[in-house]
């Protein structure tokens, strides 16, 4: 194989993945991992809180995904009536495997 078929492989190849990486992603996020924790625009401005609570959903190649990541998830799993604030983490994986987790924190 030629150097210049060589290079077009290596170029059609990193596109391939740049395109499939697409299908379980947050922004921001990376082609081959995320791993961030962003706040959500919640919240009644108080930054006190007394209890936190966190609910999670989980993402297989874009094509399967399970579970209940909402703030009202979290709050009855905390038993959470006034939420102060919410963020959420994000794990992506080569956009194969990823988990979304919202957290709140309230009374």
């Amino acid at each position: 194989m030629s150097i210049t078929k060589k290079i077009t492989v290596f170029v059609a190849g990193i596109l391939a993945m740049t395109v499939i990486t697409g299908c379980a992603t947050a922004i921001p996020f990376g082609c081959l991992y995320t791993d961030v924790t962003l706040p959500a625009a919640l919240g009644n401005g108080e930054l006190t809180y007394r209890k936190e609570a966190s609910a999670k959903c989980t993402s297989l190649l874009g094509l399967i995904a399970v579970g209940n990541a909402s703030l009202n998830a979290a709050a009855n799993e905390g038993a959470i009536t006034k939420i102060s604030w919410a963020s959420y983490k994000v794990v992506n994986i080569l956009g194969t495997y990823g988990t979304y987790k919202v957290t709140v924190y309230g009374e």
